[in-house]
């Protein structure tokens, strides 16, 4: 079962999104790493500092999407995430009908309020504009409050992945959580495309 939203959220004001490239590798790592602080310093067993380096974001790059938040045009960057057209190491081989979001991240220090929601909806505007009407996503199974936060946002469980193979060789069980996109939602009531 998934949930079909009402309306796309409105992204927080003064972020623009761009796709991010080579250059930003450096810029791509500190995001992570700086993330990974957060969660540490709150008792969040998800990410660690130094898991991704620029070997990583650059793989992605190259085999799919990338998009940096920054506040405002040519402002200090607000976040990132990943988007990927399959996702077998959570979801198994499926039909193309998703997009996936990974590594969805802002900066403490220069995102506005509600940031992390407006590239999630930023992301929801891509999968939904290529024609996809599910964005899915994965956390790990033993982080509630990620689970709860993409819960309020949209997203329902349906299912688990007990043994996915993620970066670095390690094993570790994730939540799937998927959204249904308004069937008929045109991205671009929100505006024009960037990037």
């Amino acid at each position: 079962m998934t949930h079909t939203t009402s309306s796309p959220a409105k992204p927080s004001a003064g972020l623009s999104f761009r796709r991010a490239g080579e250059s930003d590798l450096a810029e791509l790592v500190r995001l992570r790493d700086d993330a990974a602080r957060w969660q540490i310093a709150r008792g969040i067993d998800q990410w660690k500092p130094g898991e991704l380096g620029p070997e990583h974001f650059g793989a992605r790059l190259r085999a799919g999407e990338v998009w940096i938040a920054t506040a405002g045009p040519g402002g200090p960057s607000a976040g990132a995430w990943e988007l990927w057209w399959d996702d077998e190491p959570a979801w198994g081989v499926q039909p193309p009908v998703a997009g996936y979001v990974h590594r969805l991240m802002t900066d403490r220090r220069t995102a506005p309020p509600g940031a992390g929601r407006a590239l999630l909806a930023e992301a929801e505007c891509r999968i939904a504009a290529s024609g996809r009407p599910l964005c899915r996503l994965d956390c790990l199974t033993s982080n509630t409050r990620l689970r709860r936060y993409y819960e309020e946002a949209g997203y329902v469980v349906v299912g688990e992945q007990a043994g996915k193979n993620g970066d670095g060789g390690r094993t570790y069980g994730v939540t799937l959580l998927e959204k249904r996109l308004r069937e008929g939602w045109d991205p671009a009531e929100r505006g024009p495309r960037r990037g």
